[in-house]
């Protein structure tokens, strides 16, 4: 039973894949224009050119910055491939990407014993670039300490594996080489949030970072071929291996994700899981002896081509990665039809062809999907349309893993919230007032300018809505105005992970006040992410927050109920019907809007009513009550209530907001009676 698609369409105007005089294409223009800073952070989707951003800047640190080397460290060997040969100026570079083969840590055999003495000998030369896996640069930094990188450039890669918590080794090499200020320091990652909710890094070290970010939706908006991309979530109850060929299409190009021995999806078996999935696709030919592919003839006479990523066996796994990156065969969209993998095939995982990404069992975090999404949303000729399936098991009340089927359903539902607002083009939000002026340069549309309702212009330069919000504060500090202009995907990202707002959002919504979570909740986030904010710029950055959020929501809600079929649900054509219908956005208006609200009206349209009142059942005994922290944000809310209106808030108020502030007042002096009492 499918939860209905996200489905966005884009311009494919190739203004992406352009490149300049230098062979750059916009993304990496947009990096190099920044190659002096010591302190680099790019945030790009995959595919959009972040390996070659990096040749390009390091270059010219070498030539031009005094830097004696470069190190890139990559999460897993596979990766290093990206980071081969470049013939730069061939496309009018001023200098040519060489990586010494034995310097490609990553392509050589051998243990990290032996690869941590290879980086001390790298060290030690007059050569200029390394390429190691994250764990051979642990040891590396441990056994030589952070002064031997000194005047040298510290590229990571996916630097969404680094965190701020203690534990996390990479993330405390990286806090030592900038206290130590001695090292350049280039950071990359699609994804820059963690399933588990830790902050990357802390806000005084992010702080030190030049940031470049290119999303989502300028990437595929400018792609020459692709233009559609379908997100889809599909409940199946018993073993997933019987249920996986209503999702799985054998004529469309596939990466098969199949679930960890240990995952709750899994049947127990990994191999003979496989083994089932090539029964049902077809009759199975052997493997062939050059690739090591398995051949299976399925029912309408074509021979599929299948990777088997799964298989133990290290000699027949390494023949099939080999003939995958075989170079002579990347353009070659017939070398191979369906990839089944587990931990492969993931991040930085390069198949132009992949048209369907289909996942079993809902993966450890929202960095996951958004990196098992990127491996099908590569520009190739031919290639239109392209999709991610995720298969889910439906919470079964006979079963003991109810909880985590539970778990999963509300994970999938905040996925598909969070990849709406990636997906879209970003925002740029004004305050409305009475005498405001058109904006010069933005495109208003066939009716033009009006001062008396809401406003949407688009900005032809970088492609943001811009909008026009009554009441909306103003970030007053340059951090606060960047974090409005390129951080709010960092933000909704922590939102739609926080249980207790996804619990409260869909399963409580009867008694819930919208307030509650756009006020209160996504208070607490940002404040705890941006803590050296005032409470003014916090809370601008905050309401901007939420009105992103809401406003992709509220904008495929515009066109459903409008009756009209449109594949583009979270841009532009929806918020304007959003906007025409309300005449007037304002900030109260906003922050009245349960943005689970969609989630939990598609989620009851595609479970049964059983189904759904077991995860009802689930969520209401594990609800959360009121805390500390909670009733203390709600206070801080009512005083700016008492300054606005003149006076507290009531317990008896109608509105069902002032009464929530309410209770957060009496929650808080019940507690200071206790505690005097004590």
């Amino acid at each position: 039973m499918p939860i209905p698609s996200i489905t966005v369409t884009y311009a494919h105007d190739g203004g992406s894949m352009r490149a300049n005089a230098l062979g750059m294409r916009p993304m990496q223009e947009r990096a190099y224009q920044r190659r002096g800073e010591q302190y680099l952070l790019i945030k790009s989707p995959p595919a959009s050119g972040k390996s070659r951003a990096l040749m390009f800047i390091a270059l010219d640190k070498l030539a031009n910055q005094k830097l004696k080397q470069v190190i890139i460290v990559v999460p897993e060997r596979s990766i290093g491939a990206s980071f081969y040969d470049e013939p730069l100026s061939k496309h009018g570079f001023f200098a040519d990407w060489i990586v010494e083969p034995k310097w490609n840590l990553c392509g050589s055999p051998g243990t990290d014993g032996g690869k941590v003495e290879a980086v001390k000998k790298f060290l030690e030369s007059d050569d200029k670039v390394l390429v190691c896996t994250h764990a051979t640069f642990r040891f590396a930094v441990e056994k030589f300490g952070v002064e031997a990188f000194d005047d040298r450039l510290i590229a990571v890669d996916e630097f969404h594996h680094v965190s701020a918590n203690p534990d996390n080794r990479l993330g405390d090499h990286v806090r030592q080489f900038m206290a130590r200020d001695k090292t350049h320091i280039v950071a990359m990652t699609g994804s820059y949030f963690r399933g588990d909710a830790e902050p990357v890094l802390h806000p005084e070290d992010e702080a030190k970072f030049e940031t470049v970010t290119y999303t989502y939706y300028e990437q595929l908006n400018g792609y020459q071929y692709l233009k559609q991309l379908d997100i889809g979530y599909f409940f199946y109850a018993g073993p997933y291996t019987d249920e996986i060929l209503k999702v799985l299409d054998p004529a469309k190009k596939t990466i098969v994700h199949i679930p960890n021995v240990n995952a709750r999806e899994s049947l127990g078996d990994k191999i003979k899981e496989v083994e089932h999935i090539l029964h049902e696709l077809g009759e199975w030919q052997g493997a062939d002896p050059v690739t090591g592919f398995q051949l299976v003839r399925a029912s309408d006479g074509r021979i599929l081509k299948i990777a088997d990523l799964v298989d133990d066996d290290a000699a027949k796994r390494d023949q099939v990665i080999g003939a995958l990156r075989d170079p002579a065969q990347k353009d070659n969209r017939d070398h191979v039809d369906i990839i089944i993998a587990l931990g492969m095939a993931k991040e930085g995982f390069d198949w132009i062809w992949c048209e369907h990404a289909l996942t079993v069992g809902y993966r450890s975090s929202l960095t996951e999907i958004v990196q098992i999404i990127g491996r099908a949303t590569r520009d190739a000729p031919g290639k239109t349309s392209t999709r991610f399936t995720n298969l889910i098991a439906e919470p079964d009340a006979s079963q003991l893993l109810v909880i985590e089927a539970v778990n999963d359903t509300l994970k999938a539902i905040a996925a598909s919230l969070l990849m709406e607002q990636v997906l879209a083009p970003r925002f740029e939000f004004k305050p409305k007032h009475p005498n405001n002026e058109a904006t010069p340069g933005f495109d208003y549309g066939p009716g033009g300018y009006d001062p008396e309702k809401t406003n949407i212009g688009v900005n032809p330069t970088t492609g943001q809505i811009q909008l026009e919000i009554k009441g909306l504060a103003e970030p007053k500090s340059p951090e606060g105005e960047r974090i409005c202009r390129e951080d709010l995907n960092e933000l909704i990202t922590a939102f739609v992970q926080d249980k207790h707002a996804i619990e409260r959002g869909i399963f409580e919504r009867e008694e819930l006040v919208p307030e509650e979570l756009t006020q209160v909740r996504m208070g607490k986030i940002v404040k705890e992410k941006f803590p050296n904010l005032d409470e003014e710029d916090q809370e601008a950055v905050r309401q901007h927050a939420i009105a992103a959020l809401n406003l992709v929501q509220q904008a495929k809600k515009a066109l459903i109920d409008g009756g009209e079929e449109s594949k583009n649900t979270a841009l532009i054509d929806g918020v304007r019907k959003f906007a025409m219908d309300v005449r007037e956005l304002d900030i109260d208006l906003i922050d009245r809007i349960n943005p689970f609200g969609e989630a939990y009206a598609i989620l009851a349209k595609s479970m049964g009513e059983e189904r759904l009142k077991q995860v009802a059942e689930v969520i209401a005994s594990r609800r959360v009550n009121l805390t500390i922290d909670e009733a203390r944000e709600l206070a801080m809310r009512a005083l700016r209530f008492k300054k606005e209106k003149g006076r507290l808030p009531s317990l008896t108020a109608v509105d069902p907001w002032e009464k929530r502030m309410a209770e957060g007042i009496a929650f808080l002096q019940q507690k200071a009676k206790e505690s005097q009492s004590a």
